[in-house]
């Protein structure tokens, strides 16, 4: 008698049969395999290589005073007005120095730049880690055509998981129900395969580190 058995009908018996069957993992120690290859160079300077390559555009700051030059030089040669900051611990900096700002969403659909916190920048791919946990909640980060964010030298890891692990020990058990990473400003080549940036979020992305 002619065997009528499809090749789709061998592979599922053959898969069938692997799943009855207990094997020993042949890869036990995978998970602590490194993925990448290790690295002797400053997390500082390895971020502001990998943030750059991604259009992101990076400031290191040695103090808050410097910090805060550096983003009204920056405000007056973009001609920013409407500068949104929601996190009372920006709001008090930005105070301290007589820095104008809006700390409601009053008249937020004209916004110019969300100016945030973080909670880690994973400095392998220069990446900034965000979540909801703080003032800045969801929008801030996305609606407004320009995300500046400020960080400090504490917060950056080398890898995401190390990221991940800042997030456990901040939160504990309540971890925040959003977190995202951004690798840089929004950007799509959907259309004709044309780099557009700004396509579904900021077309500009900064972050200043603060020495702290």
């Amino acid at each position: 008698m002619r065997d009528i058995t499809t090749s789709k009908e061998k592979l599922l018996k053959k898969v069938r049969k692997a799943l009855l069957e207990k094997r020993d993992n042949p890869y036990p120690n995978l998970e602590d395999l490194p993925m990448y290859p290790p690295t002797d160079e400053m997390l500082e300077v390895l971020f502001a290589e990998e943030f750059t390559a991604v259009s992101g555009q990076f400031v290191f700051c040695e103090d808050e005073v410097q910090f805060i030059e550096n983003l009204l030089e920056l405000a007056e040669e973009r001609k920013w007005h409407k500068i949104y900051c929601w996190e009372p611990a920006l709001q008090d900096m930005l105070k301290q120095y007589d820095y104008p700002f809006f700390e409601t969403d009053k008249d937020f659909d004209q916004a110019e730049v969300g100016f945030t916190l973080c909670e880690a920048l994973i400095a392998r791919n220069g990446t900034i880690l965000l979540s909801n946990g703080n003032a800045a909640g969801r929008r801030l980060s996305i609606y407004p055509p320009v995300h500046i964010v400020l960080a400090y030298t504490s917060q950056l890891v080398l890898d995401l998981k190390d990221g991940f692990k800042l997030l456990k020990e901040k939160y504990g058990t309540g971890i925040p129900s959003m977190i995202t990473h951004v690798t840089g400003p929004s950007r799509t080549a959907d259309i004709e395969k044309t780099l557009v940036l700004g396509a579904h979020g900021p077309k500009e992305l900064f972050v200043f580190l603060l020495d702290g």
